[in-house]
């Protein structure tokens, strides 16, 4: 059981919450000091996606269609592929 944890999370679920706290403190100061809040990254990340959806995605160009096109086969893929890498 362990072991699977560990190897879930890619080290010692001690020293994984170490590091997790250290980075979100630092996270937490950028962010203090630039005046920015989890809801306001997460309303510019949602306007930016709705302002290219509403576009037709022509701001992105043939790259972006690409792009778009790979990341709907190979993001699920890899999440696939990691659930069940982790079962072994």
């Amino acid at each position: 059981m362990a072991d699977g944890v560990n190897r879930f999370l890619g080290d010692s679920p001690l020293r994984v919450l170490v590091k997790l706290l250290v980075v979100s403190i630092i996270v937490g100061f950028v962010m203090a000091v630039f005046g920015w809040t989890p809801y306001g990254i997460f309303d510019t990340v949602k306007d930016f996606v709705l302002d290219i959806w509403n576009s037709g995605f022509a701001a992105l160009g043939k790259v972006g269609d690409y792009l778009l096109l790979g990341a709907a086969v190979v993001i699920p893929v890899f999440i696939i592929l990691r659930i069940l890498s982790y079962r072994r």
